[in-house]
């Protein structure tokens, strides 16, 4: 069995241009959160999926710094982009990340990995129904299901964020494509932020890691947050999911 992890990175941010390569302790943020993947135990294959934008060159380099494959395709499509960066891959099992979320944890991704495995999911994810901060979102889906994903989609908003049309028509949302379920152990920390879109973000997770340094684990930064309410206050305002909703708006 084979389980390849893909992060989207680019440097074309809309809110925050140019976030990857902001600097936390010497560190770019896309540094901090490849290293962070690569605690994962269970993963076999990392790889960075960019865009054909020349200031991409820039997030390649740091692919490259860090011994990563990194692939280039559509800035748009973003769908196509990571479904053609599988390709002569061999998945079994697909992970989805994001390098927005630099404080992504190792050992949480081992546990949604091996909670898909062991329920034979199509897709499971612990965002279906978030009750880990905005930040520690993880997504993992057989290869089968992101090629018909790739081959079926047609809304913008599902070529743009490329898992909508599996988990829109999976089980857990009442549909009968995909057999899915959310990954959860209890907590309620659905409500934190660890996630960079904006500003104010970038000065929260700089605070994380200037408290705590950069190897915590996601529960020790959520515990800091709440015991830290001027450092949470920082963002507690930006919405969830806020580019979905955009681009959602242009399905009509």
């Amino acid at each position: 069995m084979k389980i390849v992890a893909i992060t989207q990175a680019r440097m074309g941010s809309t809110r925050l241009p140019g976030k990857i390569l902001m600097q936390i302790q010497n560190q770019t943020l896309l540094e901090l959160h490849v290293r962070r993947i690569q605690k994962s135990q269970k993963i076999n294959e990392l790889l960075v999926a960019t865009t054909v934008d020349a200031e991409d060159e820039k997030t390649l380099g740091i692919a490259g710094k860090l011994g990563v494959p990194a692939y280039r395709g559509s800035v748009q499509d973003v769908l196509d982009r990571f479904y053609q960066a599988l390709q002569g891959k061999s998945a079994d099992y697909v992970v989805r990340l994001t390098s927005d979320c630099p404080l992504i944890d190792g050992q949480l991704i081992d546990k949604v990995i091996q909670f898909v495995i062991d329920r034979n999911l199509d897709y499971g994810s612990n965002t279906l129904n978030p009750t880990y901060p905005d930040g520690q979102d993880i997504e993992v889906f057989k290869y089968q299901a992101i090629e018909k994903a790739w081959k079926e989609a047609n809304l913008l908003s599902e070529r743009e964020h490329v898992t909508p049309y599996i988990w829109k028509n999976s089980s857990y949302k009442g549909g009968h494509l995909f057999a899915s379920d959310n990954f959860e152990e209890g907590y309620s920390f659905g409500h934190l932020r660890m996630t960079v879109d904006e500003q104010k973000d970038f000065d929260v997770i700089n605070a994380l890691i200037t408290g705590l340094g950069a190897d915590g684990s996601w529960l020790d930064y959520a515990r800091y947050l709440e015991q830290h309410k001027d450092v949470k206050s920082l963002n507690e305002a930006i919405g969830r999911n806020e580019g979905y909703s955009k681009t959602l708006k242009k399905d009509k």
